[in-house]
């Protein structure tokens, strides 16, 4: 009987060494040690044998049984590891072949010159506020005290859009002071906020667009001063502009939302355009003492309550910082135009030491 052993145990070696893949190995595996397979099939004998030649037979084949799965189990490991070295050589990558660049996008001066703005502001605990495009004529003008027959009412300056059905006008905003308007009657003071959003107005040339951005900011507390308005717009352009020493003047003008009222200038040079040199001032932004009307308007007692505002144009301040001659290129969707001006939009916006 041991005849039978030596030949089962050959066969199956030589079978093994003759199999090149996965197939093969698991047909082998099947005919030798499946339910129907060789090696099962004299195991099932041992049943018809009598006590002592079944003990020396079951032993010879136990130990048969074990050395062809070990023989069984190595091969597939052979084949196994074999296969994955072809498939290696096959995929291999030729990294001396040079890459080809993907293009990477860019953040676009807007979005960049908005994260600079709240980034410092927030700093200085404002959170921002939002609200709608569309605006009625009461939170765009009359809760701002602009009278009606202010020029910013007619339809050369604002778009206007047809009634609501209560016969209210409506229009796309032209400034985010109804932002403004809106937290001061749903929020109780003190208040801290900055409004950036799009804003709309009736112009187009190189330095206005029909459509822009503005942020506008509002404070609302007891005892607020001038001197607050100051000191948070001085910090706040040094800290834009990167200049801790960047002259800012303050000059008197008229807003019907605020009194007093002041435009801030900025110094700069005519000549070469630079911010913080020269003898000459440059305009960026409006600002002054929140309006006693305003804040009646907005169920504030006057008396109780002061606060000041300020608003500036997004596209003019990334123009002058960024030396962006031309409004209207903000929006060419011209590729190489963003891909000059973009910046990296995982760069953190930078803060000056001083917030």
């Amino acid at each position: 009987m041991s005849d039978d052993v030596d030949t089962l145990r050959q066969d199956c070696l030589a079978a093994l060494a003759e199999a090149t893949d996965q197939r093969a190995w698991d047909a082998i595996r099947v005919s030798f040690l499946g339910k129907s397979g060789r090696l099962t099939g004299l195991l099932k004998q041992l049943g018809r044998m009598d006590a002592e030649e079944r003990k020396v037979r079951g032993a010879q084949l136990n130990r048969l049984r074990d050395e062809l799965t070990r023989a069984i189990e190595d091969r597939g490991r052979e084949i196994e590891t074999a296969a994955l070295d072809a498939r290696l050589a096959a995929e291999r990558v030729d990294i001396s072949v040079p890459v080809v660049e993907t293009p990477r996008g860019g953040l676009h001066p807007v979005s960049q010159a908005v994260e600079e703005i709240t980034a410092i502001f927030g700093a200085m605990g404002f959170t921002v506020a939002e609200g709608p495009d569309i605006e009625t004529d009461w939170h765009n003008f009359s809760a701002l005290n602009t009278p009606e027959h202010h020029a910013a009412r007619t339809d050369h300056d604002t778009f206007y859009l047809p009634p609501e059905g209560d016969g209210r006008n409506r229009v796309l905003r032209t400034q985010t002071s109804g932002v403004q308007i809106r937290t001061m009657l749903g929020q109780k003071p003190p208040i801290r906020i900055i409004a950036p959003g799009r804003t709309y107005r009736a112009d187009h040339d190189a330095t206005h667009s029909p459509m822009f951005h503005q942020c506008e900011g509002l404070v609302i507390d007891q005892g607020i001063t001038l001197g607050h308005l100051k000191g948070t717009l001085i910090e706040f352009l040094r800290v834009f502009f990167g200049k801790p020493n960047l002259p800012v003047r303050f000059r008197a003008s008229y807003f019907p939302f605020t009194e007093p009222s002041m435009e801030v200038d900025i110094g700069w040079s005519r000549k070469t355009g630079e911010i913080g040199g020269g003898e000459d001032w440059l305009e960026v932004l409006g600002s002054g003492m929140v309006h006693p009307r305003v804040l009646a308007n907005c169920g504030l007692n006057p008396e109780e309550w002061q606060g000041f505002a300020f608003g500036m144009g997004v596209e003019r301040l990334s123009m002058l910082k960024n030396g962006i001659p031309d409004l209207r290129s903000f929006y060419e969707s011209d590729v190489r135009w963003l891909t000059h001006y973009g910046t990296d939009p995982l760069a953190p916006a930078l803060l000056h030491e001083g917030i």
